[in-house]
């Protein structure tokens, strides 16, 4: 799929693959609300909506994804609301059947800056930042039997995702596990990661899971 993509925007690429065919395997039931975090391009968003959801919202803190996201859904013609917020403030109070994400995971030893381009991968010394806001506030945000996909690398940790998505009573488990090459971002801080023990010698490839997680009972401070 190409898309328009302005400098600074994080790009469709392995992981955004893998979170799209996860979608796929899961199946939208019609007319299904989908609310994409971190939308980038948009390309998880058009994907939602072209295999038929009933309503699409996109969010991304980034202005520039914001207006990309925007144009790739009115040149193809889908329905695709995409709103500029961090993570779930701009959809306080709403509900969705299916909520994905592709989000900032990985480590590094300097924290993300407010405004640059590393904010659409960047997630602190363990990969974390972002993950653990997820798995906290995403249940909220689910409907009764809604279904959260989330894709990210092995390095930022697949049992404490799993740990706190269960923690907020969610059914977890991985679905897709794929081993990737690094790309220009990992290969630049590779040193930095083997110093830190967080990959072997040499390494330069990482293994990619999407998680997927299943609301089938309620869940503390959800809104109807």
């Amino acid at each position: 799929m190409l898309l328009l993509r302005p400098p600074g925007v994080y790009p469709a690429q392995g992981d955004t693959r893998m979170l799209c065919a996860a979608l796929g395997a899961a199946g939208l039931p019609p007319g299904a609300r989908v609310l994409d975090i971190g939308t980038g391009t948009g390309a998880v968003a058009l994907t939602a909506a072209r295999h038929g959801a009933g309503e699409v919202t996109a969010v991304d803190i980034s202005l520039r994804a914001v207006l990309a996201a925007r144009i790739n859904a009115l040149v193809r013609g889908l329905r695709v609301r995409v709103v500029r917020g961090d993570l779930f403030a701009a959809v306080e109070g709403e509900v969705f059947d299916f909520i994905l994400a592709n989000p900032p995971y990985v480590a590094g030893d300097r924290p993300p800056s407010r405004h640059g381009r590393d904010r659409a991968w960047a997630a602190g010394p363990d990969g974390r930042r972002v993950l653990d806001l997820i798995c906290r506030f995403a249940p909220r945000h689910l409907a009764r039997g809604g279904t959260l996909l989330m894709v990210h690398s092995a390095l930022s940790g697949v049992a404490a995702s799993l740990g706190g998505l269960r923690d907020a009573g969610l059914k977890a488990s991985v679905v897709a596990r794929r081993m990737e090459p690094f790309g220009p971002v990992m290969r630049a801080g590779a040193a930095a990661l083997e110093a830190r023990g967080l990959i072997g010698p040499g390494q330069r490839h990482e293994e990619l899971v999407v998680i997927r997680a299943d609301r089938t009972e309620p869940c503390v401070g959800v809104l109807y």
